[in-house]
C-alpha cells in the first residue's frame, strides 16, 4: 500500500475517533439526573433512564477518556475520565469486601454484587490509565489494591490461573459464568486476555515484582494451555486443570489477542519471550486471516469444529481486526495483513458508522445491514474496542508512513 493510501486512512481514522467516536460519548452519555452515565440508550438516541449501569461500560469509558486525554489533552476529556473515575469509586467499589460491583440500578444502588473477575481486570486496566493520563495517585493505589485482591482471592496456586466469579465476600460462586452465553466452566480465555492486558498496564506504573510475575505467567497460560498451537485458535474454556471445555472459535478474540499477547511480552521486557510470542501471534493472525474472513474482508463472529455458525459482523470484532491484522504486518511485513487491516476499516467505515445518530452500530447481519434494534448504550456497547483501535491505529501508521519497524 503507497504512503497516500496510508495517509488518508490515518486522516479518516483520525477524525473518526475526535469527530464521531469522542463526542457522541461525551454529550450523549453523562447522567446528569442520577450521576455518572445512562446505562442504555437506543440507536436513535432514545435514553432508557431506568436503565441499570454495568461496571463494565463504566470502566471502560474511564479507560477511553483516560487514553484520549493521554494521546492528547483536551478538557473536555479529562471532565469525563474524571466524571467516570468518581463514580465508579463512589457506586461500584464494595468498601466492605474491596473490589467492584457488577451491576447498579438507574440510581447508583448494587442490584448484583457479584465479583466477576473480567469486571475487576477492566477495573484495574482503566485505573491504571486514569493514573497515567493525570498523574492521579488514588487511581494507582486502588489498581495495585485491586490487584492485590485478585492475586489473594481468585488465583489458582495449585493448577496457575484465576478462577471466574465470586460473590460479594470472595467466596467462589456457583454460578461462574460472564453471561448467558458462556460455559459455567472455572478458568475461561476471555478473562485471561482482559486480565493480561490490565496487568501490562499498570506495569508501567507500579514496579512490584508479584505484578510482573504474574503477567508472564499469564502470557505463559496462553502460550501453554489457551492457544491451540496445531490451529493457531484459542481456546475459550477449561475446567480447573486447563482441560478444554470447548470447541468454539472466536475470530475476534483470537485476532485481539494477537496483538495483546505482543504488547504483553514487550513490556515485560523479556526479549527471548518477546521473540517467541510474535511468532505464535503471527500465527493466530494467520489463521483468522485464513479461516475467520468474509469475501469483503470482514472478520466473521464465530465458528466451530463443524464451519461458521455466526456470520454477524460485530463492532468489535472489526476493530481488533484493524489493529492485529496491522501488527501481523508490523512483525511480517507481509503485505496481505496491511491489506486486511485496511478492509476491516472499510467495512467499519461503510457499515458500521452511523452517520446518522453517531458513534456505530452494535453489529451488521452478513452483508452488513445494520441491527438498528440493538442498542447503542448498553452494559456491552461502549466506546472501547472503537476508540482503542483509532488510537492503536494512529500510532502504528504513524510508524509505518515514517518507515520504522514494529
Amino acid at each position: 500500500m503507497e504512503n497516500d493510501a496510508l495517509c488518508k486512512m490515518r486522516e479518516a481514522i483520525h477524525g473518526e475517533l475526535f469527530k464521531n467516536i469522542l463526542p457522541f460519548w461525551m454529550k450523549r452519555t453523562p447522567d446528569e439526573k442520577h450521576g455518572g452515565f445512562y446505562g442504555g440508550i437506543s440507536n436513535d438516541l432514545i435514553v432508557d433512564e431506568r436503565a441499570p449501569k454495568g461496571l463494565i461500560v463504566n470502566a471502560r469509558i474511564l479507560w477511553t477518556f483516560s487514553a484520549a486525554q493521554h494521546f492528547r489533552p483536551d478538557p473536555d476529556y479529562l471532565k469525563t475520565a474524571r466524571r467516570a473515575f468518581d463514580y465508579l469509586l463512589h457506586h461500584f467499589w464494595d468498601l466492605l469486601y474491596g473490589g467492584a460491583y457488577w451491576m447498579l440500578d438507574h440510581e447508583g444502588r448494587p442490584i448484583d454484587r457479584k465479583k466477576k473477575i473480567y469486571g475487576q481486570a477492566f477495573l484495574v486496566y482503566a485505573f491504571a490509565e486514569y493514573h497515567r493520563a493525570t498523574g492521579e495517585l488514588l487511581a494507582k493505589e486502588k489498581a495495585i489494591q485491586l490487584f492485590g485482591l485478585i492475586e489473594d482471592k481468585a488465583y489458582d496456586r495449585a493448577n496457575t490461573g484465576y478462577f471466574e466469579t465470586y460473590e460479594r465476600n470472595w467466596t467462589l460462586a456457583n454460578d461462574l459464568r460472564l453471561s448467558e452465553k458462556d460455559l459455567n466452566e472455572a478458568k475461561s480465555m476471555n478473562t485471561h486476555l482482559h486480565l493480561m492486558e490490565a496487568y501490562a498496564n499498570l506495569v508501567g506504573a507500579s514496579k512490584d515484582r508479584l505484578l510482573r510475575e504474574q503477567l508472564r505467567q499469564l502470557i505463559l497460560n496462553f502460550r501453554d494451555h489457551i492457544i491451540d498451537r496445531e490451529s493457531g485458535r484459542l481456546i475459550c474454556f477449561f475446567n480447573e486443570t486447563w482441560e478444554p471445555r470447548s470447541g468454539l472459535i472466536s475470530f475476534g478474540h483470537d485476532i485481539e489477542a494477537s496483538w495483546l499477547l505482543c504488547e504483553a511480552a514487550e513490556i515485560l521486557g523479556d526479549p527471548a519471550l518477546e521473540k517467541e510470542i510474535r511468532a505464535i501471534a503471527l500465527g493466530i493472525a494467520g489463521s483468522v486471516y485464513a479461516a475467520g474472513r468474509d469475501g469483503d474482508g470482514s472478520i466473521l463472529y464465530e465458528a466451530d469444529e463443524t464451519g461458521i455458525i455466526d456470520s454477524d459482523k460485530h463492532f468489535w470484532v472489526q476493530a481488533e481486526g484493524v489493529v492485529g491484522f496491522l501488527n501481523a504486518y508490523q512483525l511480517s511485513g507481509d503485505e496481505k495483513f496491511l491489506e486486511a487491516s485496511r478492509l476491516c476499516w472499510e467495512f467499519i467505515r461503510n457499515h458500521l458508522v452511523d452517520t446518522t445518530y453517531g458513534d456505530w452500530y452494535y453489529r451488521t447481519d452478513r452483508t452488513g445491514k445494520p441491527y438498528k434494534e440493538v442498542p447503542k448504550v448498553s452494559e456491552w456497547k461502549c466506546p472501547y474496542h472503537s476508540s482503542r483501535m483509532c488510537l492503536e491505529t494512529l500510532r502504528r501508521l504513524d510508524k509505518i508512513i515514517e518507515g520504522e519497524a514494529a
